[in-house]
């Protein structure tokens, strides 16, 4: 029994249910208070996201605020964002159960706030650790197909490529604190999947090996020698003995019964040579 079984079995009647709802919830109402007044957006967006230098200075709300975040963007975008999210954390919840999700989440929740202090001053946001929802969700459904613009069907495992691939560029080329949140979104991940990940590396890795082996093995003539008269073969008969004729053109074989009696291949019936 792995830790998590063991930790979930005493503490599971303490998770939080629905979590994902209620944080949808949360944004929503945010969303629309933002709506509604003037400058709204940008209020908020001051006051309630983590800034860790503001944290230091004693407005601790902003360790919690930030999750409620919702994305400013326009309405429609945001309420497809706000129905994948609860279609993900849902099934998420459903499939693990609801201690192990909150862990989940806890997780990287915790590996954005350390992630958060490598710029104190700067800003961060919820959007890595919402981004991890949908890798998790990918990595056990990479079949789940999502309609494009409600027309074209594709596979859920081509979005989460290209979010890795996005990881990649912004590990690479993006800012520090870009940086540390990508690593603190993947955190929970492989906490959760990197065993399986190793696994599935290792069973391709055998894979391969064995369709290495077998493609030589392909490769391999199906015998060694062959009569050129009546085409026995080494494999056909490993006991038949066979010979090649130094005076037939090119590398003619012949097993025993027909060494001699043979017609010289590149010579007439005579034995003399062709022109």
């Amino acid at each position: 029994m792995s830790l998590l079984d063991k930790l979930d079995r005493r503490f599971g009647h303490l998770a939080m249910r629905n979590v994902t709802l209620g944080l949808i919830v949360a944004q929503v109402l945010v969303y629309a208070i933002s709506q509604a007044q003037h400058d709204g957006e940008q209020l908020l967006t001051e006051s309630i996201s983590l800034i860790p230098e503001k944290v230091l200075a004693g407005e601790v709300w902003r360790l919690a605020t930030f999750l409620i975040m919702p994305p400013f963007t326009n309405v429609l975008f945001a309420f497809f964002f706000w129905y994948f999210f609860f279609l993900m954390g849902n099934a998420l919840e459903n499939f693990w159960g609801a201690f192990r999700y909150n862990v989940y989440l806890f997780i990287g929740y915790v590996a954005t706030l350390a992630a958060a202090f490598v710029e104190p001053a700067l800003p961060s946001s919820n959007n890595f650790l919402e981004l991890s929802v949908f890798l998790a969700f990918a990595f056990l459904n990479p079949d789940f197909e999502l309609y494009l613009f409600f027309i074209i069907p594709v596979k859920i495992k081509w979005f989460a490529l290209l979010t890795w691939i996005c990881f990649f560029v912004a590990v690479v080329f993006g800012a520090w604190l870009t940086k540390a949140l990508v690593v603190a979104s993947v955190a929970n991940f492989l906490i959760f999947f990197g065993k399986d990940i190793l696994q599935m590396i290792r069973t391709g890795r055998r894979r391969m090996a064995s369709q290495a082996v077998e493609f030589g093995k392909s490769q391999e003539p199906a015998y060694h020698h062959r009569c050129l008269t009546c085409g026995v073969t080494d494999r056909v008969d490993p006991k038949c003995e066979f010979r090649y004729c130094s005076k037939c053109a090119g590398n003619c074989c012949y097993c025993m019964e027909h060494l001699r009696d043979h017609v010289h291949v590149g010579t007439d019936a005579l034995g003399k040579e062709q022109p």
